[in-house]
């Protein structure tokens, strides 16, 4: 089974934004289209035990959108004042059960898990490590991801889809002209 939100871009800011899949391409994709999707993206990716249920995904969106814009720049006032609103939103908090097991809770989890991704964005974009956020090289992709590499030198956010598609045309390209 294939997982439906994608992972491993190194941040969960970056996983976050690439719920709006092939952004900018005639193939784009809305992953976040609803309600339920939102708390399927938060029950993948938040801190929670239980499922969540947000009423809405519209917030979702647009603090996502937000956080893609102070990725790639400029950055207007407004899209500050709405980052630093979110990051100030209460966050979720660890609590242990009777039977000794650590539980993240929140009053409202859907808020909780924005300002967790707003906190991420902010952290992000004023660390050293926003010098390696990548745009990956994949024909269609153009998903941004945090490049910990050694050498600072990969080019797609995920070698097993990215960049074996990169290289599957690649080899296509070499056997039909001979080389």
């Amino acid at each position: 089974m294939t997982d439906r939100f994608r992972a491993g871009a190194g941040r969960p800011c970056l996983d976050f934004i690439r719920t709006l899949r092939y952004r900018g391409t005639p193939s784009e994709t809305e992953e976040l289209p609803d309600a339920p999707a939102w708390g399927a993206w938060i029950d993948r990716f938040g801190p929670f035990a239980t499922p969540v249920r947000p009423e809405s995904a519209g917030e979702a969106r647009a603090v996502r959108e937000a956080i893609h814009e102070l990725l790639t720049g400029p950055v207007r006032a407004a899209t500050r004042q709405r980052l630093n609103r979110v990051a100030a939103l209460p966050v979720p908090s660890p609590a242990l059960t009777p039977s000794g097991e650590l539980r993240w809770q929140a009053a409202e989890p859907a808020s909780a898990m924005l300002a967790l991704l707003a906190r991420d964005a902010l952290e992000l974009v004023t660390s050293p490590e926003f010098a390696r956020v990548r745009r990956c090289a994949g024909a269609r992709c153009g998903a941004l991801f945090l490049d910990t590499s050694r050498p600072g030198t990969r080019r797609w956010c995920s070698m097993g889809v990215c960049g074996n598609q990169a290289k599957k045309s690649a080899y296509r390209a070499k056997a039909t002209t001979g080389d």
